[in-house]
């Protein structure tokens, strides 16, 4: 089931690679989306695909040299029909 989820990651998530490595991963998925730096210092992230490909991408995303995540807000919401990739906002 194709599902969307909204994500802010707070912590030390900017100037470490977070975005290549979400774009990567997430092409490699086949996840749809964007990621993008936010003016607080956060990473805000749109992932669609299945709930086991998501999780995965978390996981990758996470398992980044530099990357520390202390905090992740999520919230699902509605599926985009017509997205066909991946990209760094």
């Amino acid at each position: 089931m194709l599902v969307r989820k909204h994500f802010v990651f707070k912590g030390h998530v900017q100037g470490v690679g977070f975005r290549y490595r979400a774009n990567y991963a997430a092409q490699g998925l086949g996840i749809t989306g964007f990621v993008s730096n936010e003016w607080d210092g956060s990473v805000v992230m749109e992932a669609q695909g299945n709930e086991e490909a998501i999780n995965r991408l978390l996981t990758m995303i996470n398992q980044g040299s530099y990357i520390e995540i202390d905090y992740i807000d999520t919230k699902i919401i509605p599926v985009i029909e017509d997205e066909k990739s991946f990209y760094v906002r």
